[in-house]
């Protein structure tokens, strides 16, 4: 299997499926003499853990990580970082069901299409226990990164249509109004009305879908590539790599299909850009602007409610797909488009490093 490999200097390879004997990551490129230690990272698959927040998943991972290279009396040492994360309540009896029939939604068909075979237990590298391994990787270019001054934060936008306050200034945004909310939902207001609304969509048997801002604050000017590797396509990419993703916006997004020029352009004076519809991006590079980006995910596929499919043999069947499922996709995929903007982003500062010092 192709494509599991994220960065062309910060270089990340993820490895493991759902139900097998563990989870991992290896990073290369990692600059020496940065402190590291498990906590760190431990820090941020807490935020992504199962069973932790509303509609979560009960599934009882402790994701506890294991570096097994590349760190020494608690600094990285420049040689590849392997991450490790057992896997300890797999129950692949639960899937056995499954094992013939194609799951409206999953990657199932697609899988089965390209390899000839499929993982059946839960799903296999296209579950999304696959993410647990991104955001070990993502805690550490985050590290990076704010060796360099940057943060980048992500939080729901939205659930189920119930947006957060539109006309809140990113400015006012924190970890503290963030990790506030179970919902990692910076507007209070919304968040109420987010749990209810998962509330009703569960007793209901269904699933619910959202958004995921992410605020990258502190980068330089001048990162990204002006052709096929702009900043703004990598990111994209990043982002859209993730299973349950299907749209990303950057600055105002869509909405400036429909504006004039003289509403888009973003005005400059001697005290900077007077504001950013452009998120942070023009022609591929950074601005120096906070960078402001969105990911539409999709509702979780796997309902308890009776769904049409076929199975491996073509023949019609109807299922309903029992075992330990989110509710919603938010807010466990959070800390994973922090995770992939962290990478992208670690990435694209030590390539200019090549650059330009």
């Amino acid at each position: 299997m192709a494509g599991n490999t994220f960065g062309s200097v910060f270089c990340v390879t993820t490895w493991g499926e759902s139900h097998g004997a563990a989870l991992g990551a290896v990073i290369d490129g990692c600059p020496a003499g940065l402190a590291l230690g498990e906590s760190d990272i431990q820090q941020a698959l807490d935020r992504r853990k199962p069973g932790r927040t509303p509609g979560a998943t009960p599934r009882a991972e402790e994701d506890r990580v294991k570096i097994l290279s590349g760190v020494f009396e608690g600094k990285t040492t420049g040689t590849p970082i392997s991450l490790l994360l057992c896997n300890a309540d797999q129950r692949q009896s639960a899937y056995e069901e499954l094992r013939d029939v194609f799951r409206p939604g999953h990657g199932d068909y697609t899988y089965f299409k390209k390899y000839g075979l499929r993982d059946w237990r839960g799903g296999g590298r296209a579950s999304g226990r696959e993410t647990a391994a991104r955001v070990a990787a993502g805690a550490v270019a985050a590290k990076v990164l704010a060796a360099e001054g940057i943060e980048v934060l992500a939080y729901t936008k939205a659930i189920g249509g119930i947006w957060a306050d539109p006309e809140a200034a990113v400015a006012g945004i924190t970890k503290q109004s963030i990790y506030a909310s179970a919902l990692y939902c910076p507007d209070a207001r919304a968040a109420a009305a987010m749990e209810e609304r998962l509330a009703q969509v569960r007793r209901e048997g269904d699933t619910l879908g959202g958004v995921v801002e992410i605020l990258a604050r502190g980068c330089p000017a001048g990162l990204g590539e002006p052709v096929f590797d702009k900043l703004d396509a990598s990111l994209a990419a990043a982002l859209m790599s993730i299973g349950t993703v299907k749209a990303v916006e950057i600055g105002d997004g869509a909405a400036v299909a429909a504006k004039k020029g003289s509403e888009v352009n973003d005005p400059m004076t001697e005290a900077g850009f007077e504001k950013n519809s452009a998120g942070g991006i023009l022609a591929g590079i950074s601005t120096g602007q906070d960078i402001v980006l969105r990911a539409y995910c999709k509702p979780i596929p796997s309902l308890s409610l009776p769904q049409k499919t076929v199975d491996s043999a073509g023949r019609p069947r109807t299922i309903t797909v029992a075992g330990r499922h989110d509710s919603c996709v938010l807010p466990r995929i959070v800390p994973v488009c922090e995770a992939m903007v962290c990478l992208a982003l670690a990435d694209f500062r030590l390539r200019q490093k090549a650059v330009r010092l």
